[in-house]
């Protein structure tokens, strides 16, 4: 396992699925973690598990839209660690089924406040600490919906793809810095929320049979294999890797 011991880790949406999958992976590679979310009672439960593990971990209530409440918690971490964390890690995201000409332009700009401003925001925030000292990591979770389109998705397309540029820019705005910046792509990934969608289907079997042959290797990955390429991305093993969209996908994106 790669070594995250001593560093200080904050990862949002790390209430269920590939979040708290990350977080409790960070707790296991020796990261003391900030595990924020929207939905406090889920975040309890995960930093809860975490210290239980012998770890140590803080549950933070926020919702990454809101910039006020970003700014109070970014506050509120650096008054207990004056120097900053090491990794941030923006995993927190929502989706939206639909194509241009189904779409709101209420549900975009709502994709658009969590999907890419959350992740901007709270770079702005974490980020200077991690310039004063040349050091730290930025971990973004964009999909490979950020990468290759995605039929019926069309905003969530359009906030990964920015996701993935808002990365790459980032990356080579702070490389001098010594701040490594990438980002995550995965494909379908079973978590709970893509279980509870699969589920409002007429016919539950079906579609997750059609969504698991949609992949290459013939079935989604599991939240863990996310969080195995989140500890490497993090770790100072991965020295030499900014700037990277990561693709997690199955082979789906092979080819195109």
């Amino acid at each position: 396992m790669f070594d995250l011991a001593r560093k200080i880790a904050f990862v949002t949406g790390a209430g269920s699925g590939i979040g708290a999958a990350i977080a409790e992976a960070f707790g296991r590679a020796g990261a003391s973690v900030f595990a924020a979310d929207r939905d406090r009672p889920a975040v309890e439960t995960v930093a809860g598990g975490i210290r239980a593990a012998g770890g140590h971990a803080a549950a933070i209530e926020l919702d990454v839209a809101d910039y006020e409440a970003c700014q109070r918690v970014a506050a509120s971490v650096h008054a207990q660690h004056p120097g900053g964390i090491d990794i941030l890690v923006n995993n927190a995201g929502i989706g939206c089924v639909g194509t241009v000409l189904q779409t709101e332009p209420s549900e975009l700009d709502r994709l658009y406040a969590v999907n890419v401003r959350g992740p901007f925001q709270l770079s702005q925030l974490f980020l200077p600490p991690m310039l004063a000292r040349k050091s730290g990591v930025i971990l973004n979770l964009a999909s490979i919906g950020g990468v290759v389109a995605v039929r019926d998705r069309v905003a969530y397309c359009a906030t990964k793809f920015a996701v993935v540029g808002l990365t790459k820019a980032m990356a080579l705005d702070h490389a001098a810095d010594n701040v490594r910046i990438n980002c995550i792509c995965p494909a379908r990934v079973a978590t709970p929320f893509v279980e509870a969608r699969i589920r409002e289907y007429p016919d539950p079997e079906k579609a997750l049979r059609e969504m698991c042959a949609s992949q290459p290797l013939g079935r989604m990955a599991r939240p863990d294999e996310i969080a195995a390429a989140a500890v490497y991305l993090a770790s100072d093993e991965a020295g030499f890797v900014t700037g990277a969209a990561f693709a997690i996908d199955g082979g789906l994106s092979a080819g195109k």
